[in-house]
């Protein structure tokens, strides 16, 4: 069986103690991961506090260098890494292929940016300066649905901005994150970036240590609201990317053989494992029923299966948890609705769910108001398209949203008016590194990406001399 490391202080090491990582798609053990102590916890809290000085004093120009020969070094194992993550995760191998693929550009992209010192004024009687300085330890905490891609979003803004990091993925997918570690060790300085994992025990250390000056989260919003008063006895700056219900309208005049696959692949990439995924979608009435029918074809299309069978095109649900949890929501599904397409579970092993879709469901159903984060998609029905808008900001999570329209005037109006951190319009789930993101209402603090996510690991200082 393969060997797995914690990276502490620029060292591969064991952890104190071992886990078992199950692959979803045979219930069977993939191997034996370390799983950290409290004492190795704040090994590594110590370990990037003490690296912090000498990195954040480096030349930006050597930091982003460093930076991007991780881009290089993962690419070049980027097979292996697609196929150990498939088989942690569970998602097929070219979803696997393509996370790995999106993670070397968004390391490559965000690497990019810079800190120049911004004149605020500069006349006979001061010189005011605007400087952004780093922070200090960067506690990132990653979820099992992208647990390479979201490392991504973190680390090169995080190292960048001259900032040390103490990484702790999730429990059930903490093998491509190890592996990114052996990538490390071999290019940054010792402390520099220090990856522990754990049962979901040590979080709340992490969040709450005096050592650890920011914290950047992307998981449930139950989870962020624990880390917001975990985090205030020491005021820590906090990005938090949080769970979202993500509302798709399709307009009237909207053209169904059109919007159902856009519908169908917002909501189904990764089993529905995806936070901006499409949970619900609202259907004007004219064009309803033949939506659905539409939808159940590709529902019935699919190809549910081990990810690394070709030909799958959806592979489990990650953990035993999750697959628990959407079950519930499929007798929710079935007693409040119509299920027009799966709803079953494969005969053996694995935590598959055939994808679902859910007829004639309402505002006030479990599976319309609560975020599934599985392979269901309700549709429900609206005649006036100001009940739909109101129907999608009438929960307390704004993620992200769709309008589908062949009105574009129409669709950019309701767009306007969705109260999420992203919108968009006639298609989904469409991101970029050079695109801030962030969530609204309880679906987020703070912004990743882009140049306003590299300010979120900064402090501004402001320099005001007299002339």
């Amino acid at each position: 069986m393969t060997e797995y490391r914690l990276l502490i202080d620029g060292r591969l090491v064991a952890g104190d103690m071992a886990m078992e990582v199950v692959n979803p798609a045979n219930e069977q053990v993939l191997a034996l991961a370390p799983r950290a102590s409290q004492a190795q916890l704040h090994a590594a809290v110590a370990a990037a506090k003490a690296a912090f000085p000498a990195w954040a004093a480096r030349p930006i120009e050597e930091r982003r260098a460093l930076i991007l020969a991780i881009a290089d070094k993962l690419e070049a194992q980027a097979e292996e890494f697609a196929r150990l993550l498939t088989q942690e995760q569970g998602k097929p191998l070219p979803e696997a292929q393509a996370e790995i693929a999106y993670t070397c550009a968004f390391i490559r992209h965000l690497a990019g940016y810079d800190l120049p010192v911004k004149v605020i004024e500069d006349n006979d009687s001061r010189l005011v300066r605007q400087f952004r300085k780093p922070l200090g330890v960067v506690g990132a905490i990653i979820p099992w649905n992208f647990p390479v891609l979201i490392v991504a979003f973190k680390l090169p803004l995080a190292l960048l901005a001259g900032n040390t990091m103490v990484i702790k993925p999730a429990p059930t997918t903490p093998l491509t994150t190890l592996r990114l570690g052996e990538i490390m060790a071999d290019i940054l300085p010792p402390g520099v970036v220090n990856i522990v994992t754990d049962q979901n025990d040590l979080g709340a250390v992490l969040t709450g240590h005096p050592d650890v000056a920011k914290i950047s989260f992307t998981g449930s919003t139950a989870t962020g609201q624990k880390i917001m008063a975990s985090a205030a006895s020491t005021i820590k700056r906090l990005t938090l990317e949080l769970g979202g219900n993500d509302a798709a309208i399709v307009l009237p005049g909207a053209d169904p053989a059109k919007v159902a696959p856009g519908l169908f692949a917002g909501a189904f990439m990764n089993a529905g494992q995806v936070c901006l995924a499409i949970k619900r979608a609202y259907v004007h009435d004219s064009i309803y029923d033949e939506v659905c029918a539409r939808l159940a074809e590709l529902a019935d299309a699919a190809v549910v299966g081990d990810g690394l069978q070709q030909g799958t095109t959806i592979g489990p649900l990650q953990n035993r948890m999750q697959f628990d949890k959407v079950k519930a929501f499929l007798d929710s599904a079935r007693a409040d609705g119509r299920i027009v397409a799966g709803g079953a579970l494969p005969d053996g092993p694995g935590y598959f769910i055939r994808p679902t879709i859910v007829a004639d469901v309402k505002d006030g159903d479990r599976i319309v108001d609560e975020e599934q984060f599985g392979p269901i998609l309700p549709v429900i029905r609206f005649d006036e398209v100001e009940s739909a808008v109101a129907s999608a900001n009438g929960i307390d999570l704004g993620l992200g949203g769709s309008v589908w329209g062949e009105d574009r005037d129409l669709a950019r109006s309701v767009a306007e008016r969705i109260e999420s951190g992203t919108v968009w319009i006639n298609k989904h789930l469409d991101f970029g590194p050079n695109i801030p993101f962030g969530g609204a209402k309880q679906s987020g603090l703070g912004v990743e990406f882009a140049e306003e996510g590299l300010a979120e690991f900064t402090q501004i200082r402001i320099v005001n001399e007299a002339r």
